[in-house]
């Protein structure tokens, strides 16, 4: 995955120190199961020179049904854990809304959780683009808000279809990459994608997507890398993230 030979001396800065995507928030999705663990994923985040954390839990059909109310206490008590042991990150949430029938009665109802600027995160399924995706980031926007189609470089539909990625960018939505693709976590051709991505000026945000310790490590090894210094200056200054 790595090529170590040669490392820099030093990791890699981040280009950014607010995170808007990572599966922080305990017990709601696939990742953090306690605050245990998040606090953990947290401290690595530290060390990455992140400061705000917007978690983004999932909001999926019949998997994740996470709502405001539902959310708020546990993000409350994991704020509280903060706290106790001094953390001086600040967090809050959002959520990262799968396209689906059970998001879209949020989007309808105007009951969603946003980032400031109200920019809402929406994903695609990942066996193909949902249907509706066009008319719903023109109903977003009409509604105020600003989607964010997060990782689009994830979505292999779009492999052999690239024009499609211009056609959603100017129809509105803002593109988040995943920092774990640049790692080539999921692929060498996820990466390539990103960095396309990069090179077409399309990139607004970039998010850990962290879930795990598995993860944590990914990044740090990635960290480590000259891919890694070489991305963070392509991105310099390009982001959204810490304007928030």
């Amino acid at each position: 995955m790595f090529n170590f030979f040669n490392k820099p001396k030093a990791p890699a800065t981040l280009p950014f120190s607010t995170d808007i995507h990572c599966h922080v928030v305990p017990g709601v999705d696939d990742g953090s199961p306690d605050i245990a663990t998040s606090l953990k994923l947290i401290d690595r985040m530290q060390n990455w020179g992140i400061k705000r954390v917007f978690a983004s839990p999932h909001v999926t059909q019949n998997t994740f049904e996470n709502t405001p109310e539902s959310l708020a206490p546990i993000v409350a008590g994991l704020k509280e854990a903060l706290e106790k042991e001094g953390k001086t990150v600040e967090l809050s949430n959002h959520a990262e809304y799968r396209l689906d029938d059970f998001s879209l009665s949020f989007f309808e109802s105007g009951n969603v959780m946003t980032l400031p600027g109200n920019y809402i995160m929406i994903e695609n399924p990942f066996v193909s683009e949902a249907w509706f995706i066009d008319q719903t980031i023109f109903d977003l926007q009409v509604k105020g808000l600003t989607p964010i189609l997060a990782h689009p470089e994830r979505y292999s539909y779009y492999f052999k279809n690239r024009a499609r990625y211009r056609q959603l960018h100017d129809a509105g939505a803002k593109f988040q990459i995943n920092l774990l693709s640049l790692a080539e976590s999921y692929g060498k051709e996820q990466r390539e994608i990103a960095e396309q991505l990069i090179a077409d000026g399309l990139v607004d945000f970039v998010g850990t997507d962290l879930h795990n310790a598995r993860h944590a490590d990914q990044i740090d090894a990635y960290l480590l890398t000259k891919q890694a210094h070489k991305h963070a200056a392509a991105l310099e200054g390009k982001l959204l993230n810490d304007k928030l």
